[in-house]
């Protein structure tokens, strides 16, 4: 089992090799909520993750029992990227097996930090078997959550909040195979009993939390995620041993919600999360965190790697979602003059075209008509009502509207 000792013997190995992370409160945050809320950002990082802690704490704890082969770890991506460092750091190679899926960036970024990457498997289960047969070839495996060193190497962030705020009352933390929030758990619960520890899951894939109902370790059907860095199928024993135990709750978020809490990460606080990174700030902003009013809430974003194109989609479907992003097809008489009246009413109601498309011969467009598809940019739900409402007055028929959910 993990202790509160081994956890500060991690944090003084780690010091100097790891960055010690901002706790920074967020003005935003803590309106919506009604809480005093701060952001724990392990996107900093090198390699971008919280990762980088245990995967460092156990090369330097087990460099006797390595031999001149190296490291093999099993990992979509986070973890690969943290172990190749540490390994890089340590004068020793490194294997990294990952899912065929894995994002090309997180690939590239693992061959960057000095890892040979090898592709194997649809699910991570299947990369940490190929891991475990090359470990038998002389390498040494280094389980990315299943483990006592990597347990303690993530507890260090709980000593770190709780040493920089020690009255916090709850901590947010995503959950994937348990790790993370289960050296948080042993950490903060030595300093300050007291405090909730809250872990958080995408719906697409709800292993702690199907665990918990359970109470034993279920392996579930996974869908995609866009936080692919927590769709682990079965939570670790060992990091469920002690979720069993101090967890108070596991919440689980939608990819809607999700994309939502990127945006406003990344718009009003100028951090850069991936959606692994981001559910604990989106289970915020759906409401699901309980507390008293005023309550100390730290939410960890656990890391910031994430793929360009992705974020490009993430940043379009959380607009869509914040109703900042209006789309519609409208028809229009085929003769000079109509899309500039209809644009000039956009114009004129604070809407920016981002993207118009005119189509004069499609199928289903009437002769001597043209029907233009158009995507705006908008303050939010209300200003899109606003521009309905004037466009059906102005005597315009939206034949489309996918502006987004109402709330």
């Amino acid at each position: 089992m993990v202790s509160v000792a081994e956890i500060r013997r991690a944090a003084a190995l780690l010091k100097g090799r790891v960055l010690r992370t901002p706790l920074v409160y967020s003005p935003t945050f803590s309106k919506v909520s009604g809480f005093e809320v701060y952001l724990k950002l392990e996107n900093l990082q090198a390699t971008g993750s919280f990762k980088i802690r245990g995967a460092t704490f156990k090369i330097l704890s087990e460099l006797n029992n390595i031999s001149k082969g190296g490291v093999v770890a099993a990992s979509a991506g986070n973890h690969a990227q943290g172990v190749a460092l540490a390994a890089s750091r340590a004068g020793l190679p490194a294997t990294v097996v990952m899912p065929q899926w894995a994002s090309l960036s997180k690939q590239e970024a693992t061959r960057g930090y000095g890892g040979k990457v090898i592709l194997e498997g649809q699910g991570l289960n299947d990369s940490i078997r190929k891991a475990l047969e090359l470990a038998k070839e002389g390498l040494f495996f280094i389980h990315p959550f299943d483990d006592p060193a990597i347990i303690a190497g993530q507890g260090t962030i709980g000593l770190e909040i709780m040493e920089e705020l020690p009255e916090t009352d709850v901590i947010v933390a995503p959950v994937g195979g348990g790790g993370l929030i289960a050296g948080i758990c042993v950490a903060a619960h030595a300093l300050r009993p007291g405090v909730k520890i809250i872990g958080v899951q995408a719906q697409t894939c709800p292993s702690a939390r199907k665990a918990l109902e359970t109470g034993e370790r279920t392996l579930v059907e996974s869908l995609s995620s866009i936080a692919d860095g927590i769709t682990v199928k079965q939570i670790g024993a060992l990091p469920f041993e002690i979720i069993r135990r101090e967890v108070d709750r596991i919440l689980l978020v939608g990819e809607d919600r999700i994309a939502e809490a990127v945006i406003m990460l990344l718009e009003r606080k100028k951090v850069l999360a991936e959606g692994a990174g981001a559910v604990s700030s989106a289970a915020l902003l759906g409401g699901q965190i309980e507390a008293f009013p005023g309550a100390k809430v730290v939410l960890v974003v656990s890391g910031g790697n994430i793929d360009i194109s992705l974020l490009d989609r993430v940043i379009r479907k959380g607009l869509s979602w914040n109703g900042r992003i209006m789309r519609f097809s409208v028809g229009l008489d085929d003769e000079p003059g109509a899309l500039a009246k209809l644009l000039v009413i956009i114009a004129a109601a604070g809407a920016n075209v981002l993207q118009i498309h005119h189509n004069r011969g499609g199928p289903d467009v009437p002769v001597r008509r043209s029907r233009v598809e158009l995507e705006l940019e908008m303050r939010n739900f209300v200003h899109i009502r606003e521009l309905e409402a004037t466009l059906a007055e102005a005597g315009y028929h939206l034949e489309q509207n996918a502006a987004g959910a109402s709330r």
